[in-house]
């Protein structure tokens, strides 16, 4: 396993971290997993065996039962591991159960610590986006969670760019802590974020925290043209990622698989593999319902892909460049360095 910065703030984190959706398997999350105490013991075992750091958590996953399930799990090695978790959506009834208030924001922290066993999480993250509270009340909340000492570093989620970079330019003229990463969907069959998203995060030196990077499963390998698996989340009405052209999809998983064979490894592996060469990246999110799964999957950290087949898998999985980008591409070349100008070069061909 190796390490990198979590954007400009000094914490290192492993290339893989350790997802826990899966954990609990209550209400809604039953369609994703439901993985017991003691499986999710054995999942934590392998991953730390491996030099995983990093466990993701968040207060809405199975209603709170996630959280418990890390707790117990990582007691008596708190200090041998990192700890992020989430708050924004619902998590408690009530007109204030929801949202990025001061008052729900320092709720959910309370009682996420107190299902985690721990007096503080490592980053705490804003699950989404909130349009009705004031971004001033929001990080002052986180602010002033971190002052206490309650949490060591902030970051988002399923923000948009220009949310991103409004909620940078108040924390920037008022003091206040500073978002160090932002979590994102990203995959092959998922590329939007590269459009805005990601050029704002490497703008503002933010690391990437990569969630559902197997498209919930889609990248495995086992969904295939003309083939009905015998079980997967996309079949349980899950929903995410939403499938938008089912062909394309298959398209990309036609070359994943040809990669994957060449190289004897795994379609999960290769896919997990192509998204650590991606800029801003600090970490790629991974889960897994059983320990048999994330065994397979953590040897993705030692395949280095060619660049000839990063060049295969990228041609494979480009989508239409959206305006402004392809107009930008055509007018800008004149104010971009020699290895910018290669770059954007490369991506348009792709494009």
């Amino acid at each position: 396993m190796h390490y990198r910065q979590l954007g400009r703030s000094g914490l290192r984190v492993s290339a893989l971290s350790l997802g826990t959706m899966t954990f609990g398997g209550g209400g809604g999350f039953a369609k994703v997993g439901h993985t017991d105490q003691a499986e999710a013991a054995r999942i934590l075992d392998l991953c730390l065996e491996a030099g995983v750091n990093l466990v993701d958590t968040a207060d809405i996953y199975s209603a709170g039962a996630s959280e418990e399930i890390v707790g117990a799990i990582v007691k008596g090695r708190r200090e041998d591991l990192l700890l992020a978790t989430k708050c924004r959506f619902p998590n408690e009834p009530g007109a204030n159960g929801a949202g990025s208030s001061r008052h729900h924001i320092t709720r959910s922290l309370d009682a996420s610590l107190r299902r985690l066993g721990t007096d503080y999480v490592d980053l705490y993250q804003l699950h989404g986006w909130d349009g009705q509270t004031p971004l001033e009340e929001t990080l002052a909340a986180l602010d002033s969670v971190v002052r206490a000492g309650k949490v060591r570093y902030i970051g988002c989620s399923n923000y948009s760019a220009w949310h991103l970079m409004k909620a940078l330019a108040v924390s920037d003229s008022r003091g206040y802590e500073r978002f160090v990463s932002h979590q994102i969907y990203w995959s092959l069959i998922g590329r939007d974020v590269e459009a805005e998203v990601v050029p704002a995060g490497l703008d503002q030196g933010l690391g990437t925290l990569v969630w559902s990077p197997l498209a919930g499963g889609l990248l495995t390998g086992k969904y295939r043209r003309g083939v009905v698996p015998a079980e997967g989340r996309h079949l349980r009405d899950w929903g995410e990622p939403p499938i938008y052209d089912e062909n394309r999809v298959y398209d990309v998983v036609d070359v994943l698989v040809e990669v994957a064979e060449a190289r004897g490894a795994l379609p999960a592996q290769v896919a997990l593999a192509w998204l650590l060469t991606k800029p801003t990246v600090s970490s790629v999110i991974v889960g897994a319902r059983n320990a048999e799964q994330i065994g397979q999957t953590l040897e993705a950290a030692k395949l280095e892909l060619s660049e000839q087949e990063r060049s295969r898998l990228d041609a494979a999985s480009a989508s239409p460049m959206p305006y402004p980008l392809w107009h930008q591409v055509k007018t800008v070349s004149d104010r971009l360095g020699e290895a910018d100008a290669a770059a954007l070069a490369a991506f348009t061909a792709k494009a």
